[in-house]
């Protein structure tokens, strides 16, 4: 029976956990006997401690968990009691020294959302929709030392039809590397080892911390460009504009098509950001860098999120704003 640890936080991460849990036993050869998650974080007026969505799930199932703040010596010792012979991680977000994974006799595995050497690092679906790229796609690989470079001891592509936000497209990685991991530790359970692994081949690129600031449109860009940053910033860190002062998010948009646009035409010469037409069957027309994006769902800050036609009837006098 191989003993797996799995490390993970977000929602993401638990649906990978929640396929191990429904796999564990039963004849799987293996079982999950730990997991580590990041620390319960304070929310609310109250500052409640709530559990990552990994660790709540884990604690429902039973299984213990461990969230420390960093992997030390007490961490290690901690998780050497439940005597794990695997590690598997997804956006846990912590790199794992040698003495942490040292503890692992059969390795450590780590689902990355990409493509693998491409978009290595911390956010590779925003990266891939940022980059309007047709494919993406899932990699299993071993944990090394240096960041996402180790052995692809599995990867599965996912074709993208230019419509789909971070969060939708995390949540359908995680179910495709749940399959990808169910494949690869049944040829463990066999074996005793996991699969010979394939070193990584082509030029690495690396993504970064995003930040809100990040979020903040440029008017000036093509609209495709806005449209692919809006669905890379959803649900987190989200994209917004100023207008008249206050800060704008802008939740839902999408390229307006020009030749459906006879109303724009006189509004060709308008600034980018110029908010320079109210469709009710569409939605709200703003300039762009080289056309017009159609704005559909829209929020004031500190106020609720709007459909287009709440948000004008509520400010009737938004056509001719200049959005910053």
């Amino acid at each position: 029976m191989i003993r797996i640890l799995y490390a993970g936080s977000p929602e993401p991460a638990a649906v990978v956990l929640r396929h191990l849990l429904e796999r564990s036993g039963n004849g799987s050869g293996y079982e999950v006997v730990g997991v580590l998650s990041n620390p319960p974080s304070a929310q609310g007026r109250h500052k409640t401690l709530i559990p990552t969505p990994v660790a709540a799930l884990a604690e429902q199932a039973g299984v213990p968990v461990f969230t420390p703040e960093h992997l030390d010596a007490s961490c290690r010792e901690q998780v050497a009691a439940v005597r794990p012979d695997l590690l598997i991680c997804f956006a846990y977000g912590h790199i794992f020294g040698p003495k942490f994974l040292a503890l692992f006799k059969l390795g450590a595995l780590n689902v990355h959302p990409s493509l693998l050497p491409k978009y290595r690092g911390c956010t590779p679906v925003p990266a891939a929709l940022l980059n309007q790229d047709s494919e993406t796609g899932v990699s299993v690989q071993r944990l090394a030392l240096e960041m996402d470079a180790g052995d692809i001891v599995g990867c599965t592509k996912i074709a993208l039809d230019g419509t789909e936000t971070a969060g939708a497209l995390l949540l359908r990685s995680a179910e495709t590397g749940a399959d990808l991991l169910a494949g690869i530790l049944a040829t463990a359970v066999q074996t005793g080892e996991l699969p010979p692994g394939i070193p990584q081949s082509g030029e690495p690129s690396y993504t970064k911390m995003i930040t809100k600031e990040d979020g903040h449109i440029d008017w000036s860009l093509p609209s495709a460009a806005i449209y692919a940053r809006i669905r890379a910033y959803t649900p987190s860190p989200g994209c917004w504009t100023v207008c008249r002062g206050v800060t704008l998010r802008i939740l839902q948009a999408a390229p307006a098509d020009k030749s459906g646009c006879p109303e724009a035409a006189g509004a060709a010469s308008a600034a980018a950001g110029t908010v320079v037409w109210y469709d009710k069957k569409r939605g709200i027309l703003v300039r762009t860098g080289d056309g017009f994006l159609c704005v559909t769902e829209l929020q004031w800050q500190a106020k609720k999120a709007m459909g287009y036609k709440d948000f004008m009837n509520g400010c009737r006098d938004f056509v001719g704003s200049v959005l910053e």
